[in-house]
């Protein structure tokens, strides 16, 4: 079965009504539809690329951790992660956070996709990684803003935590979901 063709949107202007610095700009484009309609003020959000890691220790546990975020009510369970560096690869960006964060370097990595953070507006690309074989092989660097734990789940704890809804980010459950289903 043959799948439709479909036109993409044309960037015809664009200009920053908003420059924070590395972590947020925003734009106003103006966009041609497929159709030919324009839209003078289509506001679009440039925020860095970043990775998410799903680390599985050699002896079968999740890496994740158990921390407070400042748009997350009460604690959560997140990945391992941050924003990659500009000119940075995304695996490059993956292996990086994984050791900084955590003292571990995995043997095999599986890319579990690239997305698109928000369709309409941008804020990003998000980069999905399975890291298999990790064991510990540094100590990490403590600088987060967050206080965190380290946790070593199994994979029935894993699944439990996701299905209970205890990654309160989407990001983070969608990568585990991607995981548990290799």
């Amino acid at each position: 079965m043959t799948q439709p063709e479909f036109a993409a949107w044309k960037t015809l202007d664009r200009k920053v009504v908003l420059d924070k610095g590395k972590f947020l700009k925003v734009e106003q484009h103006t966009v041609e539809l497929p159709d030919g309609r324009i839209i003078d003020d289509w506001q679009w959000v440039i925020t860095p690329d970043y990775v998410n890691i799903v680390a599985v220790t050699e002896d079968d546990h999740y890496l994740c951790f158990r921390q407070t975020k400042y748009a997350v009510t009460g604690p959560t369970l997140a990945l391992i992660g941050g924003y990659m560096e500009p000119g940075e690869e995304p695996l490059a960006a993956a292996q990086r956070e994984l050791k900084e964060e955590t003292g571990f370097a995995a043997a095999r990595w599986t890319l579990l996709g690239e997305f698109a953070v928000d369709a309409n507006r941008g804020a990003g690309r998000a980069h999905f990684y399975l890291a298999t074989g990790a064991r510990r092989v540094a100590d990490p660097i403590v600088d987060d803003l967050e206080e965190q734990e380290l946790r070593h789940l199994t994979r029935r704890e894993i699944e439990a935590a996701l299905r209970g809804g205890e990654f309160k980010v989407l990001p983070w459950a969608a990568a585990v979901a991607l995981a548990i289903t290799r």
